[in-house]
């Protein structure tokens, strides 16, 4: 069993006044198989936990540590961590003009595995995996994200969750810009992804919405860069129906 382990966790962003803290000291241990929900306020620090541990340049470890099965997560590059086998599904996909999906997808394969997938059972692969998302085959050909939808930029990250099979994966937001059709079809992505292997999963929301799809093992309330409650999936139905108030109203200062 693979374990992913965060341990006092502080993270700054420059900033013209200088570096400011986000990030105030996260614990938080995601086993194989297990299906982590965090949950919270806008500007609570959710996304730079993800950013972090994804190893974004932006943002800056001041102390704390990241471990992959006890090798340091922080001492890796971005394409290190990927090839570790943790993987980002971003709220803001990005376009990248002129890189096909197709060539995007095996070129990425190819870089974790360090072997590139068989052209004949890839090909299969990809095409299975598209229909099930219900994405259209002649995206394969289009620009990545270049003209998309939100929703069919969000069905692309599923897709490479699906297809690339990471030991861990932080599903940023991924939510968020969805009608109640696509919600269903990416949570059925990511139910299918967590069936077939033992991937963990962090993910990330403001609302209870795609909970009711993706059941999570574990509920933790995020605020002011710190987790300010842990429970069961009981938890987010509490959120549901007392919203954040009574965690913001602690004193807590916003990031």
């Amino acid at each position: 069993m693979a374990t992913l382990e965060i341990r006092d966790l502080h993270v700054s962003v420059e900033t013209k006044e200088g570096a400011k803290p986000i990030l105030r000291g996260v614990d938080l241990t995601i086993g194989s198989g297990e299906t982590h929900a965090i949950m919270g306020p806008n500007g609570s620090g959710k996304s730079t936990l993800a950013s972090a541990l994804a190893g974004h340049p932006k943002y800056a470890v001041t102390s704390g540590t990241v471990t992959l099965d006890g090798d340091d997560v922080l001492a890796m590059s971005v394409d290190e961590r990927a090839r570790a086998g943790l993987f980002l599904a971003m709220q803001y996909p990005v376009e990248v003009p002129g890189v096909s999906v197709a060539n995007f997808l095996r070129t990425a394969k190819t870089a974790i595995d360090g072997t590139a997938p068989a052209l004949r059972t890839w090909g299969k692969e990809v095409r299975g995996a598209m229909e099930n998302l219900r994405i259209d085959p002649t995206f394969a050909e289009r620009s990545v994200n270049e003209g998309f939808s939100g929703g069919e930029k969000k069905r692309h990250e599923i897709l490479q969750l699906e297809l690339f099979k990471p030991r861990f994966a932080i599903l940023d937001e991924t939510d968020s810009g969805l009608d109640v059709d696509a919600l269903r079809v990416v949570s059925e992505g990511v139910n299918r992804a967590l069936a077939a292997t033992d991937v963990g999963v962090l993910l990330i929301t403001h609302y209870t919405r795609i909970l009711r799809y993706i059941k999570p093992d574990f509920v933790h309330v995020f605020v002011d860069g710190r987790i300010a409650e842990e429970g069961g999936p009981e938890l987010a139905e509490r959120l549901e129906n007392e919203g954040y108030d009574r965690f913001v109203g602690t004193g807590a200062t916003m990031a």
